[in-house]
């Protein structure tokens, strides 16, 4: 009989406890049921101190979501800077990175025309970069870095670098200021290119213009696209967007012209220099004349050249060496940049006579070549 009055509680005393129930609560809900502790339980951690439940944090703290890049503003407060901020011009900037060991970085025409308006301190907690009067022109991205050192080998620890692009808005001047008033922009098939038209104003609208034929090239978020920290970014660069652009943009109906931009195509392979060296004259009698050593290197228009030479009377008989370079049209819309070391001898003497060798270096490799002066 105990048995199966065991089961009849069991079959009806789930639907007895949902009857009893407050209009409020549906069955569906969850509800904490408290309960006395027994006998034994106490709140105290094992070890004899009261535990405390941890929450978890609103936000990881790994990676760049904990910045320690600040910006120290009036009475001693600190504003952790975000992707982007936004300044008045005029007024003093203070920032900060914690750290001992700091590097930083910052518009490239500051240290350019070496601006007295700059100065970065460091002490044993932190980093200090302090800009003066800082204007529309000094609109960029400002980042510091924790260095790390193995014995003498240190690099930048990049789980710790945090970046702000700051814009010091100017109504007077929503495109940043260029130090140059007539920029070149390279356009290459292989590659995107950037019509370099910042704006010291996030939310500006700005456009895209030629300036002959007159017409205004239509952002279409595919093959021309804006970015307000770089400019105009063209996918796909062909030979028919060569000329002159310009960007414009309006403030309050007014509108504002940028640094106007040439536009040249190039279609120049990405490698080491392609290198020709020749003498004139290649023979020379000995006890007398000049000998000019021209070695040429063809590349990239933006791309440098360094030479270095070897040639039989160094360190020991006088030469002067001059470098130069142009850009060349080389039909089809194609520009080259033709960069030249000059060795010039005079007076040559035995001791002249030889392989004189050139090296051609450029960011993606280095070239050599040789050629012989004989004595006729």
């Amino acid at each position: 009989n105990v048995r199966i009055w065991r089961q009849w509680e069991l079959f009806f005393f789930p639907a007895f406890l949902l009857s009893q129930l407050p209009p409020s609560v549906s069955p569906g809900s969850c509800q904490a049921i408290k309960r006395k502790k027994d006998a034994g339980e106490s709140g105290a951690h094992p070890g004899g101190k009261r535990a405390r439940a941890r929450q978890p944090a609103p936000t990881s703290r790994k990676g760049k979501s904990q910045s320690l890049l600040t910006q120290v503003l009036d009475k001693g407060r600190f504003l952790r800077l975000g992707p982007s901020t936004t300044l008045t011009p005029g007024k003093s900037v203070e920032l900060r990175c914690k750290g001992t060991n700091i590097g930083w970085s910052y518009p490239t025409y500051l240290d350019t025309f070496n601006d007295s308006r700059l100065s970065i301190k460091h002490s044993d907690k932190y980093s200090q970069l302090v800009l003066t009067s800082p204007s529309a022109a000094d609109t960029g991205s400002y980042s510091c870095w924790v260095i790390v050192c193995d014995g003498t080998e240190c690099q930048r620890d990049q789980d710790r670098t945090y970046s702000s692009y700051v814009y010091f808005t100017d109504k007077e001047n929503l495109f940043v200021p260029s130090a140059i008033h007539f920029e070149i922009v390279y356009l290459r098939p292989d590659r995107p290119a950037v019509v370099p038209c910042r704006v010291t104003e996030p939310r500006v609208e700005a456009s895209l213009h030629r300036e002959v034929p007159p017409e205004e090239i239509t952002a279409n978020q595919t093959l021309l696209t804006f970015d307000p920290t770089k400019g105009f970014i063209l996918q796909n660069p062909s030979a028919d967007l060569q000329g002159v652009f310009y960007c414009k943009a309006a403030s309050k109906g007014t509108p504002q012209i940028s640094t106007k931009y040439q536009l040249l195509y190039v279609e120049v392979p990405s490698g080491a220099p392609f290198v020709s060296l020749g003498a004139s004259p290649e023979t020379v009698r000995g006890g007398g004349g000049n000998v000019n050593v021209t070695c040429t290197a063809l590349g990239e228009p933006e791309e440098d050249v360094s030479f270095s030479w070897s040639y039989p009377g160094q360190d020991k008989r006088p030469a002067r060496i001059q470098t130069l370079w142009r850009l060349v049209n080389r039909g089809m819309g194609h520009t080259t940049r033709v960069s030249q070391s000059i060795l010039s001898v005079e007076d040559m003497q035995t001791i002249d006579f030889g392989d004189y060798i050139c090296k051609a270096k450029n960011i993606n490799g280095e070239t050599i070549v040789t050629t012989k002066i004989a004595s006729s």
